[in-house]
């Protein structure tokens, strides 16, 4: 991909000031803007291109984007939170903004805030066999090469594996700059071989390769040569949103109430929770559990539930948008996940005032939850009887269960907006965080 060599990245109220308004603002890194403007005036070591000059300054509505966000769909799901959630960041400072998936903005769970360019290229689809896979693909990458050419973004971002790869074929020599993120911890994912073979070459061709956690950096800077991934975690979103559907998290006088929250999903790890709690019922006879959340596993986990006799102890509400009336209607928050990448509804619970147990998983919840802190880890991970007596130590304790609450609002601060979306700027600026 060939980029212009020059020129920093002052631009059109987007992701820095405009050069007169920066003179005293400090940077993230502790330099000021005049001591990193000429660090932006040529080729860094960190990426593949110099800094992109982004589109300037003009009364004319723009037809394309500073920031093009590629991503599958907008159902549902962290990652896509996060794309909605960047999104809605980067146009309210002054970036123009898209977010291009292949499946129909019909679909879409998030909504996106007014100035945001949606485009779907409906094309999502089953492969059916390996000719009909490549074909769509394909037909995907001329679609998303096409709308690169017409929008001309300075910075296409790839969010999740087969998306970012995607983008950087897409865009090559179209004189943008390419990030490809990883969401989920690799060795978990379910990947096949082709796809495994294009991230080897896609990757190290990328401006920038972002894990959410030390543990994914690690592991692709180990497994895809000529990467040296960097790590920026999810922000918090805080205060919380209220969405739909609004669903009453009411109790009954006197009940406690245990929450989890997440897809209905093995890697969830739910059924391991269900038989933990089932061990701890009796003697919590006035602690209940609610699982928040959809997907295919429901009917498996209600069975689970009735077999252990917990059909009026445990409730399997679905899908709520008002989550900031379920976290402040529970007392203790649990994640039973096998894996993880950054728990979104983590962070929220701790951001909420709620003390945590969590499977201390091979990424991602150690680097939220500081162990007897803010929140207890869980080990060997998939272990009811482990997790049943992480629960029982704060279950037994409000004492405990309150020093703990208060020491997890800290991810607020830990895991700002403004924080994270600083560390998000250096990227787009062409420096390495870290």
């Amino acid at each position: 991909m060939n980029t212009p060599q020059s020129a920093s990245l002052v631009m059109h109220g987007g992701f820095s000031a405009p050069a007169s308004q920066q003179a005293d603002r400090i940077q993230p890194d502790g330099r000021t803007p005049r001591d990193s403007h000429a660090a932006l005036q040529s080729p860094t070591d960190q990426g593949r291109h110099a800094p992109v000059p982004l589109a300037g300054s003009s009364s004319a509505a723009p037809t394309g984007s500073d920031l093009m966000i590629v991503i599958h769909s907008l159902r549902g799901g962290g990652a896509e939170r996060v794309a909605a959630d960047m999104a809605a960041w980067w146009v309210a400072h002054g970036c123009r903004v898209s977010i291009v998936t292949q499946t129909s903005a019909a679909d879409d769970a998030y909504a996106l805030p007014e100035g945001v360019q949606r485009h779907a290229l409906s094309l999502a689809g089953e492969s059916g066999g390996p000719v009909r896979a490549l074909w769509g693909n394909l037909r995907r990458i001329r679609a998303l090469r096409r709308l690169i050419q017409q929008q001309r973004p300075a910075i296409v971002l790839g969010m999740m594996t087969r998306a970012s790869i995607l983008a950087v074929i897409a865009a090559r020599g179209q004189g943008c700059r390419v990030i490809a993120t990883e969401h989920t911890h690799p060795p978990i994912q379910s990947l096949p071989a082709a796809w495994l073979r294009l991230r080897r070459w896609a990757y190290p061709r990328a401006d920038a390769v972002i894990a959410l956690t030390q543990g994914t950096a690690q592991w692709l800077d180990a497994h895809v040569p000529g990467v040296r991934a960097q790590v920026i975690p999810n922000a918090v979103r805080w205060p919380l949103i209220e969405g739909e559907p609004v669903r009453d998290p009411a109790r009954a006088p006197g009940r406690r109430r245990l929450l989890a929250v997440g897809r209905l999903h093995p890697v969830k790890g739910f059924d391991c929770l269900l038989r933990a709690f089932a061990q701890i019922a009796g003697p919590f006879a006035n602690w209940d559990l609610t699982i928040l959340g959809e997907g295919a596993q429901r009917a498996e986990l209600e069975a689970l539930r009735d077999e252990l006799g917990l059909r009026g102890r445990v409730s399997l509400p679905g899908r709520v948008g008002n989550m900031a009336a379920w976290y402040g209607a529970s007392d203790l928050y649990v994640l039973s996940s096998r894996a993880e990448g950054l728990s979104n509804t983590l962070l929220e619970a701790m951001a909420s005032g709620l003390p945590c147990v969590a499977f201390d998983c091979d990424t991602g919840p150690r680097e939220i939850i500081r162990d007897g802190i803010d929140g207890v880890l869980v080990r060997p991970v998939q272990d009811p009887d482990a997790l049943a007596a992480g629960l029982c130590e704060l279950m037994v304790n409000p004492g405990l269960r309150a020093r703990h609450a208060g020491r997890a609002l800290d991810v607020r601060d830990r895991f700002g907006t403004a924080r994270i979306m600083a560390l998000w700027e250096q990227v787009f600026q062409g420096r390495r965080v870290g």
